[in-house]
């Protein structure tokens, strides 16, 4: 359903220090005149924004597990329509907080959802799979450690049991496509890490002729 434009996605549970990183590459992006486009999930569109405000909000405890995979999935289908894959039509590199895997580990894996997740979110996407996942990865304890500097949400405020899921989840995501997920210690220091994530990257536009 595409055939050019790079679409890049950052990933990691919570508390990896996603947020930094996206400013640096987004700030990074922008000194190399690069033709970028930074969006979101879950948002990314006017209707993903709206619901986001509900999957996220915290005074929701009695949302259904099923709800919210299908609410994630359902922005994610408006975003890929409206915003990602024409973006990658046009040419344009793609810059996405979260995305599908998000859903894969979140509900998939943390919920036990399994399977019901990656069927819903295939047709969601349409196609448009990371050309290049940078997964930051801290350990639950540290995770939840910079989350309480922070007003948490709705998943944030989950246990810790469901955090240690979350990154068993995604060390198994990325076991099964290593030549997608690039891990990165999240441990490191915010510069530490975005050089690793730079000199991967630089790699990646090289060869895509960026």
């Amino acid at each position: 359903m595409r055939d050019k434009g790079l679409f890049i996605t950052i990933e990691g549970p919570d508390g990896s220090g996603k947020s930094t990183q996206l400013k640096k590459l987004c700030s990074f992006l922008k000194k190399r005149r690069a033709d970028f486009v930074f969006t979101r999930e879950p948002g990314g569109t006017a209707v993903g924004e709206r619901i986001r405000e509900i999957v996220l909000d915290k005074n929701h405890p009695e949302m259904d597990d099923l709800t919210e995979a299908m609410l994630y999935a359902a922005q994610r289908t408006q975003h890929v329509r409206e915003m990602i894959l024409p973006a990658l039509k046009e040419g344009k590199i793609v810059i996405c907080d979260r995305f599908v895997d998000s859903s894969l580990v979140y509900q998939g894996y943390a919920r036990g959802l399994g399977e019901d997740v990656k069927t819903i979110n295939d047709m969601a996407i349409k196609g448009a799979v990371p050309d290049i996942t940078f997964l930051i990865m801290v350990d639950p304890e540290t995770g939840r450690r910079r989350m309480k500097e922070r007003d948490m949400d709705r998943l944030e405020q989950l246990a810790e049991d469901f955090h240690e899921r979350v990154y068993e989840g995604y060390m198994k995501l990325a076991e099964k496509e290593p030549n997608r997920f690039f891990i990165v210690d999240g441990s490191l220091s915010p510069n530490e890490v975005f050089e690793k994530i730079k000199e991967k990257l630089v790699k990646l536009l090289g060869e895509a002729g960026i």
